[in-house]
């Protein structure tokens, strides 16, 4: 017997439940997958960004006094330092609730419309949504680190000139990295978007899998076809 038969033997998830966790897991990794590295055909917010990224870096290097530029990082450092501190209020709860499963099981069972299961299914939901908030924490972090990366790029960038490629491989460095920090705090801010679809699976299964489908479309309307894209296209 394999660890996931001896698993789904301990956690007496119904086929209702077990479909709603792949859907859940297989939509949310592809997804990702799409976002950040398929679709390259078509015009995306974050590829706009990071255009838009580019620019500012070249900029950069023609002001003599680039206090804007430290203060743009400060404010994209606060975003990913606000989420960060949140996820660890958020895992504290769930840690919390651990202790308490039983009982928000029972109190959850007698609401309409929503599934019984006993106090093992519930501490293995409870698992699941500690594991997005983990990875949410980790990108979030990884994201402070990567924008005070870009902060030192920033201060070792030498005097003004006018031509910006005598700084092009700087600009490019500096650029990929305020990029990159871009990106992990996107992909924290997604698993908060994938975690509401995970709290839906407390009361239903296939109120999960609604969500998760919502989730998809929602995320992809802003990243793909949004009216703030189209803003940023215009030239």
């Amino acid at each position: 017997m394999t660890f996931l038969d001896r698993l789904f033997v301990m956690l007496p998830l119904t086929w209702l439940d077990s479909a709603a966790l792949v859907l859940f897991t297989v939509a949310w990794a592809g997804y990702q997958w799409y976002a950040d590295h398929g679709g390259s055909a078509r015009p995306q917010l974050a590829r706009e960004m990071e255009r838009y990224t580019r620019e500012w870096i070249e900029c950069m290097t023609g002001r003599d006094n680039r206090m804007v530029d430290i203060n743009v990082l400060r404010t994209l450092t606060r975003g990913s330092q606000f989420f960060a501190s949140t996820t660890m209020l958020i895992l504290g709860a769930l840690i919390a609730l651990m202790g308490y499963a039983e009982k928000a099981a029972s109190v959850v069972a007698g609401l309409p419309f929503t599934q019984q299961a006993t106090e093992r299914v519930w501490e293995f939901k409870i698992l699941v949504l500690l594991v997005i908030f983990v990875y949410a924490f980790f990108k979030f972090t990884w994201s402070i680190r990567q924008f005070g990366f870009g902060s030192i790029l920033v201060g070792a960038t030498g005097k003004p000139v006018a031509d910006h490629a005598q700084y092009s491989v700087h600009i490019g460095r500096t650029a990929a990295i305020v990029s990159f920090a871009n990106r992990n705090f996107n992909q924290g801010l997604r698993a908060y978007y994938f975690g509401v679809a995970a709290l839906c699976w407390f009361l239903h299964p296939a109120l999960m899998i609604a969500v998760t489908l919502g989730v998809i479309y929602v995320l992809h309307q802003r990243e793909f076809r949004s009216q703030t894209l189209d803003f940023l296209r215009r030239e």
